[in-house]
């Protein structure tokens, strides 16, 4: 179930930035506004001012590191995304940068001091909700198995307006993800859900 999950998503965002190229939309976000927002917040997570690594778990063609450039001077970026036109639009947006590395598979003990995953769990497709839970979890043991000081993600919320909801996305239970993450992660988390989007952001914090 989750090689084909995964082979979804890859087909889907694979699609998407080939359809509309290295923009906001070719990452399936709305606007550059909101998708600064989300790495306001998941940013968070991070506690030194500069010599850092970070992993951004799920990076598309590279607009979070964009960001990073104009928020710190020292820290070492690594983008990783399973699809492979993702990847190749961020190398090629950032040829010349010998602060970034660009990957679609990571060393199982590969270690980072923060890893930051944005919007990678909404598009559940044709998958039960279930099904979608599941890789959820697995994925989010994943990234706490690559993070040395924390991690952070965002996912769209289950008190979204009723009206807007779409049935190939997935709206979890902020309350459930808190309480899985205390449990099993860290003592200090943090649930955001204060920022006038319709989704949560979760920060653990290991040390």
């Amino acid at each position: 179930m989750k090689n084909k999950i995964i082979h979804q998503v890859n087909q889907y965002y694979s699609k998407k930035i080939l359809d509309n190229g290295t923009t906001p939309e070719g990452v399936d976000w709305n606007s550059a506004e909101s998708q600064e927002l989300r790495f306001d917040i998941l940013s968070n997570v991070i506690a030194d001012k500069d010599n850092f690594s970070l992993l951004d778990y799920g990076c598309g063609f590279g607009s979070m590191y964009d960001y990073f450039k104009e928020k710190y001077h020292q820290f070492h970026f690594t983008g990783l995304d399973i699809s492979e036109e993702m990847i190749r639009a961020a190398v090629n947006r950032n040829q010349d940068d010998k602060n970034s590395n660009w990957v679609t598979a990571l060393d199982i003990k590969e270690k980072f001091d923060y890893v930051i995953a944005s919007g990678i769990f909404n598009v559940k497709l044709d998958n039960s909700d279930k099904e979608w839970e599941n890789y959820i979890l697995d994925t989010i043991d994943k990234i706490s198995s690559h993070s040395k000081k924390g991690f952070s993600f965002n996912i769209l919320t289950k008190y979204s307006d009723k009206e807007f909801m779409k049935d190939y996305l997935y709206y979890a239970d902020p309350l459930f993800l808190f309480d899985y993450c205390k449990r099993n992660f860290s003592r200090n988390v943090a649930l955001l859900h204060d920022y006038n989007l319709y989704e949560f952001t979760i920060i653990i914090r290991k040390v």
